[in-house]
């Protein structure tokens, strides 16, 4: 089954009110394995964003000036999502401001191009009812670290949703953490075998990869007036005193 964990970064809240898409983050999944065939695009959303949403993902419209637009990005993006199951946290939104977008080129919805879409938002209040389920709660409740989130990204998210999915419907905390050796219990106290992890399949970046993104940070720090967020990396976790 091929999977495409989807996740966008927006000017503002609705489409109604004219606001776009700036970012989406792809992440593909086949057969509950990450693929590293990722796609990933910065978008010219041709307007501003609003001040809430700019906080949120600190995309200014300077950085997004030479992007491409959607329309341009949009053929890429629709082949690689065709067919496949589309998992999204909160899926009304993203389909929402997809479908906007998709109407201004005379395309069909969202849903017309691919298998379905799953929203991991309402399967958490399912599966958790009357917990916070944000994708922040989310990675503290399966223990996937996440405190490189600082500020919200379309790739990186899709990237945190990934492991949170697999962990939601295999019954493991993470593709990569150590289980600890205790076994896991069911709804009734059953003991569950958990299939053994596969291989994370780890893409390293090449030459031109690591300078676009050193441009990218470059064009952020000049507009922070500092270094970005990205540059930092945060401190290890402070061990635990020994008994």
């Amino acid at each position: 089954m091929r999977q495409i964990i989807l996740d966008t970064e927006t000017t503002g809240l609705s489409p109604r009110a004219g606001n776009r898409i700036l970012e989406i983050g792809c992440v593909e999944v086949l057969n509950r394995q990450l693929s590293g065939h990722n796609l990933h695009h910065y978008i010219n959303p041709q307007r501003d964003s609003e001040e809430g949403a700019l906080a949120v993902h600190g995309l200014t419209t300077d950085f997004l000036r030479d992007k491409p637009t959607f329309a341009q990005i949009a053929p890429e993006f629709l082949d690689y999502v065709r067919g496949a199951q589309i998992i999204i946290h909160n899926a009304p939104f993203d389909v929402g401001f997809l479908d906007a977008e998709l109407a201004l080129l005379d395309l069909p919805p969202f849903s017309e191009h691919v298998a379905e879409v799953v929203d991991t938002l309402q399967m958490a209040k399912e599966l958790h009812p009357g917990r916070r389920n944000s994708l922040d709660a989310l990675c503290d409740r399966y223990g996937i670290a996440n405190a490189h989130r600082t500020l919200h990204g379309g790739l990186l998210d899709a990237a945190l949703l990934a492991e949170v999915y697999l962990a939601m419907t295999r019954g493991q905390n993470s593709l990569t953490m150590d289980l600890g050796g205790g076994d896991e219990e069911g709804a009734d106290g059953a003991a569950l075998e958990l299939a053994p992890l596969a291989d994370v399949i780890v893409v390293a970046a090449g030459e031109e990869d690591q300078r676009l993104h050193e441009d990218v940070l470059n064009q952020l720090d000049k507009e922070v007036r500092g270094a970005c967020v990205w540059r930092f990396e945060p401190p290890p976790p402070e061990e635990a005193p020994q008994a």
